[in-house]
């Protein structure tokens, strides 16, 4: 099938009741089938469908995100999450008679066990019994988007959006930094009672949804959602004792020669994302300047990214300028039914849109090396599996940093390798967070922000927020945007960014042998639970002891020899 240009790309609105009746007629496929053939045919009916309904879902969800103001976009999102449970249960009627079928090795030989180790737990996370809260939790994700979105900043003469802002939140002088920061968090302050509020009620929404579910509590469901296939909250836990024991004081340390760097006697709050001795580098051109230099490095990388790259914006597969309405963050997305995906960002002229870039750009690389596997649930990983391939390509691109930084190039790397390692506190912390807060739903908003401050003396022992009241209070996670919209997809980072870091290693060994790893890595999409993955790139779990004191002690080396 020929691929169309973004702006031509149209889906068909499903109709649920002529979907039931697709969803009949595959159920009858298969129940009528004489051959494993038959069988086999059923099962990849069901998956165009899917493809299809997916390939639409995408659209809806990405078009929001890019206008949050307009009306038709809201009005397709709105009907796309009043429908989505049905859907769901739909599919989980299915592949409840695959699981209980008396076939089930021989399907399982032929599409792999991997996808019935997911419908397992699909089919124990998801119930018609949930609708309702799935649909509520939907409408407030939306609020939340919007209100984010939304948000306006009069700053020197300028309106900005918040990611607009967020070039001054990391502007090389401190006074500027600080109030940027100051407008951001006043925001935050001010609308606190209605983030409070939005969150209080997922929470609720969400602890109702796991008893319905004959469930604990969400921290069980939210694993199960999060398809954990081969760990489990034992494992998590094992993991934050080496962060507290191996990680956090490294990262203190950090911060100590972040403040002699920087010429001040503590390092605050709007000081902590400043990593260069002289402000952080930052790309010396706009976003078609940009776009240019990245098609060099990827051309130059070999291994099909150039190809895949030039597909890209030749398609017109990426939005990466930041504007009003648009909604915040970086993500990437996919249509199945061309086998393409979609780089969504928003540039601010920091070092972050080189980070994000090649992120997104890892996870689109592997998306589009995936669109062949044999079911749609392979197209991607669990999520812990997927951020291996968007993490690691920021480490891999590392000898064409020059492209973008020049004569700040070997800056930027250091800047980013510490930068990486405080992200692994943090992304502990805001997983940690995320099982108090699921533990205890009945907890006030105030609680819940003493909770968060509680994970911050733990995990980030130097933040001190200075006259930002909000932070200072224990409100920063209210802008984690995972924490409201995907919980318990934190962990994930810092499980990939341990990965990643060892790709790190394996490229300043032998560069050939990393690529070859990755590319494979990338071509396997999901077809595999996440330490399978990591072994067959030769990576250690991260789970494993040792596994982060081996990532520290190189890190540490490293950095000591750039002085």
């Amino acid at each position: 099938m020929s691929i169309p240009n973004f702006t031509a790309m149209q889906a068909a609105k499903p109709v649920f009741e002529t979907l039931q009746t697709e969803m009949a007629e595959v159920e009858r496929l298969f129940e009528t089938a004489t051959d494993a053939a038959g069988r086999r045919a059923a099962v990849t009916r069901w998956d165009e469908i899917r493809a299809r309904v997916g390939t639409w879902m995408s659209l809806v969800g990405l078009r929001f995100n890019q206008d949050t103001t307009n009306e038709a976009f809201k009005k397709d999102r709105d009907y796309r999450d009043a429908l989505a449970p049905k859907l769901s249960n739909l599919n989980n009627s299915f592949k409840r008679k695959l699981l209980q079928s008396p076939h089930r090795a021989e399907l399982e030989a032929a599409f792999g066990k991997q996808a019935f180790a997911l419908w397992q737990q699909d089919a124990r996370s998801q119930s018609p019994e949930v609708e309702k809260e799935t649909i509520e939790i939907s409408r407030l994700s939306a609020e939340y988007t919007e209100m984010l979105a939304g948000a306006k900043f009069e700053f020197r003469g300028e309106t900005l959006t918040m990611p607009g802002l967020g070039k001054f939140t990391s502007d090389r002088d401190r006074d500027t930094r600080h109030l940027a920061q100051q407008l951001k968090w006043k925001w935050f302050e001010q609308n606190r009672p209605r983030l409070d509020e939005i969150f209080d009620q997922m929470t609720k929404l969400r602890h109702q949804s796991a008893q319905k579910l004959g469930l604990r509590d969400y921290v069980e469901l939210g694993y199960l959602r999060m398809h954990r296939v081969d760990y489990n909250q034992a494992d998590v836990e094992k993991l934050r004792k080496q962060v507290r024991d191996e990680v956090v004081p490294l990262c203190a340390e950090l911060i100590k020669r972040q403040a002699a760097a920087l010429g001040v006697s503590k390092i605050m709050h709007w000081d902590e994302g400043i990593h260069g001795r002289d402000g952080n580098p930052a790309p010396k051109g706009d976003h078609d300047w940009m776009v240019a230099r990245a098609t060099e490095m990827f051309d130059d990388m070999g291994h099909g990214l150039g190809e895949f790259f030039r597909l890209m914006i030749e398609k017109g597969l990426t939005d990466l300028k930041s504007r009003q309405g648009k909604a915040g963050g970086g993500f990437c997305t996919s249509f199945p039914t061309w086998g393409v995906p979609f780089i969504f960002a928003n540039f601010n002229g920091t070092k972050g849109d080189v980070e994000v870039f090649t992120h997104e750009m890892g996870h689109a690389f592997q998306a589009y090396n995936s669109r062949n596997q044999k079911l749609a649930d392979y197209l991607w990983p669990t999520h812990e599996s997927a951020e291996i391939h968007s993490m690691s390509l920021e480490f891999l691109t590392w000898p064409w940093m020059d492209k973008f930084f020049q004569e700040q190039a070997a800056e930027f790397q250091r800047v980013h390798l510490i930068g990486s390692l405080l992200f692994i506190p943090y992304g502990t912390a805001v997983d940690h967070f995320q099982h108090l807060i699921y533990e205890r739903p009945d907890a006030t908003p105030a609680q819940r922000h003493e909770m968060w401050r509680e994970m911050e003396k733990t995990y980030l022992p130097w933040r001190d927020a200075g006259d930002l009241t909000h932070v200072a209070k224990g409100g920063f996670w209210q802008v984690q945007r995972h924490i409201y919209l995907s919980p318990f997809y934190y962990i994930d980072y810092v499980l990939a960014q341990v990965c990643a870091l060892q790709f790190w290693v394996k490229a300043d060994e032998n560069r050939p042998k990393a690529m070859q790893d990755y590319v494979k890595l990338c071509q396997r999409g999901g077809e595999a639970p996440f330490r399978e993955l990591a072994k067959g790139a030769g990576l250690r779990s991260p789970f494993e002891e040792g596994c982060l004191s081996a990532v520290v002690a190189k890190a540490r080396d490293w950095l000591a020899g750039q002085g």
